[in-house]
């Protein structure tokens, strides 16, 4: 898994490459935490993001949850069917901003 990361401002446009799982997810939540702190919007654009398991799927919720807390926004973008699948079945499509 590889992730990207661009600011404008106050926002973070970050990028997630591959799959997200127990032994990824901790990458991506240090790369999600630091942008959460810089940023009043993250912006996680998913077009490249091929699989994720429940670990990733608790590092979103705990950046939802971080964004809301400070009034900023945590968006996903470019969701793939397969993933979209999985936010659906998981109920996640219901709790995060996916654009």
């Amino acid at each position: 898994m590889t992730v990207n990361v661009n600011y404008e401002n106050q926002i973070a446009n970050m990028q997630v490459e591959g799959r997200v799982d127990t032994t990824t997810a901790p990458d991506l939540e240090k790369e999600i935490n630091a942008a959460t702190e810089k940023a009043e919007v993250v912006n996680l654009d998913c077009s490249k993001l091929i699989y994720i398991s429940s670990a990733g799927l608790r590092v979103l919720l705990s950046a939802h949850k971080a964004m809301a807390k400070k009034g900023g926004r945590f968006e996903l973008t470019n969701v793939g069917e397969d993933i979209m699948e999985i936010f659906s079945i998981t109920g996640f499509s219901r709790i995060l901003n996916i654009k």
